[in-house]
């Protein structure tokens, strides 16, 4: 799940800590946005999703993980990265026991849907708070990714 040499430079990191789980597969302003909302709260540990963990929700991704966390690794307000195979928030949450957990408001909705809840109960157990960022309309990676294809096919 998390490594013993990301819990070692995790424990460096000052808190409060923010978890912010991303899949990144094409970066955009949206992210840019959540990232800088989220930085407001403490130092900001991006879970990114691996290449199986995007594929059992997502579908295959563009960029593979290498490429994504390169990408991400780049932008000021992100402390570190860490792996994230799936939606296993509450495991990572409980392991790190986060003070904030930041999410756009999409998981609201689908199959994030009951883990948002989990988490939700689980998280009070140690004065943690969700935080749900207003999702940035008309934007998305999925469209993104679904433009990209259409284009292909033309």
């Amino acid at each position: 799940m998390i490594s013993k040499k990301n819990l070692k430079n995790i424990k460096k990191i000052k808190r409060p800590i923010v978890f912010l789980p991303m899949a990144v597969d094409f970066l955009h302003h949206g992210h840019i946005r959540i990232i800088k909302k989220a930085s407001r709260y403490g130092s900001i540990i991006v879970g990114l999703m691996t290449d199986s963990g995007l594929k059992s929700y997502k579908g295959d991704p563009v960029l593979n993980f290498r490429q994504r966390k390169e990408i991400i690794s780049q932008i000021k307000n992100v402390d570190y990265i860490i792996p994230l195979n799936g939606l296993i928030y509450c495991k990572i949450a409980e392991k790190l026991k986060v003070d904030f957990f930041v999410h756009g408001s999409d998981w609201k909705k689908g199959p994030q849907k009951k883990e948002r809840q989990k988490l939700i109960n689980l998280i009070k157990k140690w004065r943690g708070k969700v935080i749900d960022i207003p999702y940035t309309k008309s934007i998305s990676s999925s469209k993104i990714k679904k433009l990209n294809f259409l284009e292909k096919k033309i």
